[in-house]
């Protein structure tokens, strides 16, 4: 049996998730000289926004640099893209993600999934000495090998990209859903890939979804279906499980957010121009097949809609929490976000434009020093905003630093409805140019105050 020999402020912050959060809270741990140790389970920096590299942000990039990650890349001669344009998640990856993961060096770790993290000789139903004893981590890689590291405090930053929701209306796996897995799929598709073009091309194809990402996809197949040599026969049925009202495509022209009312624009254009049939009120309950091999979606009404050949599910996503079953996590009972943060989110309540800055005040769990961030933190809610998840590790860090008024007073300078930190169709530069610069109005600050390694190897 392996002991912790070393004290605990001697041991390393682990950081799980080497995506724009994750490494953002490993520069923000290194300005305030604590010793960040990031676990990413894919073979490079920012995997999950690499599987989306296809798709633009709504923000620019002067929004999604983190101030103290710029800082460390400086001295490397790395050079800030232009302020005002608007990244792909390629962009983000290549050209500042990986260069940040390069400079944090042996501080990032690839190939290294986490399986589950506990405190070390205490699982969750012990109280004595709980907080005095570090963090275990059990992580495993490719080949097998498992291992175990020892932190001080951990902050998991691994995002919500790997559980996509299905598509059951009880947000369940539909019946049948599973056994279709072939022609099902869970992200917005990449047309510039041949193969990807070639799955929906002369295709009919179900649409399930109300955001953003949805309205990406029908934007996508209403281009293919205008495609000379492979558009004939293309067709999209949008599937929504409310009916069609004056912001189901968002706010338009009108829209805050301009690159979301662009996108809103262009499924609206699907719809319009034919190239997509909205079929409203419908509750998807079975996956069925006809005598073709072809899906037929069954609601709970009993409706049942005309065959198609592949389903795009595009209904959220969630957290995983299971490798932290062993911890005590004070989580919001629908939204499952930290419960002091959870009215701040709730998307009955707030858009991406009213949802504040917030630290680690509102992230705290009862287990003390362990910390959800970024996408995973808001749960099950839609509003992401990239710029409050630099704030949440910024506050998070000054509180490890001891800095306790520099963690309590939460600052920090947005355009006025909040920069959104997710993707959405917006691949034309001179579009970009034309909706005003910025996701969103003239910045404007919002001060909010208080209120608001060592390890051992199995192989």
């Amino acid at each position: 049996m392996t002991t912790v020999t070393a004290s605990i402020e001697t041991l390393p912050v682990v950081v799980i998730g080497a995506g724009p959060i994750g490494l953002a809270a490993a520069a923000r741990l290194v300005e305030r000289d604590i010793e960040p140790l990031v676990l990413e389970a894919g073979p490079a920096a920012a995997s999950a926004v690499r599987d989306w590299s296809h798709v633009r942000l709504f923000s620019t990039w002067s929004e999604v640099v983190d101030p103290a990650a710029e800082k460390l890349l400086a001295p490397t001669g790395w050079v800030k893209p232009d302020g005002a344009t608007y990244p792909s998640g390629g962009d983000w990856a290549e050209l500042y993600l990986q260069p940040l993961a390069d400079v944090l060096g042996d501080r990032v770790r690839y190939n290294a999934k986490v399986t589950g993290v506990s405190r070390t000789g205490r699982d969750r139903i012990v109280d004595a000495d709980r907080e005095s004893q570090p963090f275990v981590i059990h992580l495993i890689s490719p080949d097998g090998c498992e291992e175990r590291i020892f932190a001080r405090a951990v902050i998991d930053a691994s995002g919500t990209w790997s559980t996509p929701s299905p598509a059951g209306a009880s947000g369940l796996h539909a019946l049948g859903e599973r056994a279709a897995s072939d022609r099902v799929s869970y992200r917005v598709p990449d047309m510039k890939d041949p193969s990807v073009r070639a799955r929906y091309a002369g295709k009919r194809t179900a649409v399930i979804g109300s955001g953003a990402s949805a309205f990406t996809a029908l934007a996508y197949l209403a281009d293919l279906a205008k495609s000379e040599e492979e558009g004939a026969g293309t067709h999209a049925t949008w599937i929504l499980r409310r009916g069609i009202g004056g912001s189901t495509f968002g706010g338009g022209t009108a829209d805050q957010l301009p690159a979301r009312g662009a996108l809103g624009l262009a499924a609206k254009a699907a719809v319009d121009g034919g190239y997509a049939d909205a079929v409203t009120g419908f509750r998807t309950d079975t996956f069925e097949r006809d005598g073709d091999g072809r899906l037929i979606l069954v609601g709970e009404d009993g409706r049942r809609l005309d065959p198609v050949d592949e389903v795009i599910v595009l209904t959220g996503f969630r957290p995983d929490l299971t490798f932290l079953d062993e911890l005590r996590l004070g989580l919001d009972g629908r939204l499952q976000a930290p419960v002091e943060l959870a009215p701040l989110i709730d998307p009955n309540q707030h858009s991406c434009g009213t949802v504040y800055p917030h630290g680690q005040a509102e992230l705290s769990h009862p287990e003390k020093d362990l910390y959800l961030v970024g996408m995973k933190s808001y749960g099950r809610a839609p509003t992401f905003l990239a710029m409050t998840g630099y704030e949440q590790v910024r506050s998070i860090a000054a509180h490890l630093a001891g800095d306790h008024e520099a963690a309590e007073g939460v600052e920090l300078t947005l355009p006025e409805t909040g920069v959104c930190g997710g993707a959405g169709l917006f691949d034309q530069p001179e579009a970009a140019e034309e909706t005003g610069g910025g996701c969103c109005a003239a910045p404007a600050t919002l001060t909010i105050g208080a209120s608001a390694a060592a390890s051992s190897s199995a192989c």
